[in-house]
């Protein structure tokens, strides 16, 4: 899976409020092939009263399939496809493949997307 925590991405299919929002990336389950999206697929819960503690509505963020997401471009600030380069045959880096600007146009910035 390409998109990791903290990363910048754009909905692209799913439900007419949330297509087309741009938001981050709270946490990956690559074993699912899903994703949990700040403000996206927010639901309501009915949580029934047990004990003292009262009946409650609750909103909460459901996980939404990675194939539904596109990565936001930080140079460009538009949705990409992403690709990896190897440096150094230690670490890989990810190269965005629409904005025509690799990381060596702003390589005092490349230290962020070293995944190791």
């Amino acid at each position: 899976m390409k998109i990791r925590t903290w990363d910048k991405v754009q909905v692209m299919s799913g439900k007419e409020k949330d297509k087309w929002q741009i938001s981050v990336v709270v946490k990956t389950f690559p074993d699912k092939n899903k994703i949990l999206v700040k403000d996206v697929n927010v639901v309501t819960k009915h949580i029934k009263r047990q004990g003292t503690n009262p009946g409650q509505i609750v909103e909460m963020e459901k996980p939404i399939d990675v194939s539904n997401v596109m990565l936001i471009c930080p140079f460009t600030e538009k949705p990409t496809r992403v690709g990896y380069v190897k440096i150094e045959e230690k670490w890989k880096i990810k190269k965005f493949r629409f904005s025509k600007k690799a990381l060596k146009e702003k390589w005092w910035e490349a230290s962020k997307y070293i995944i190791k």
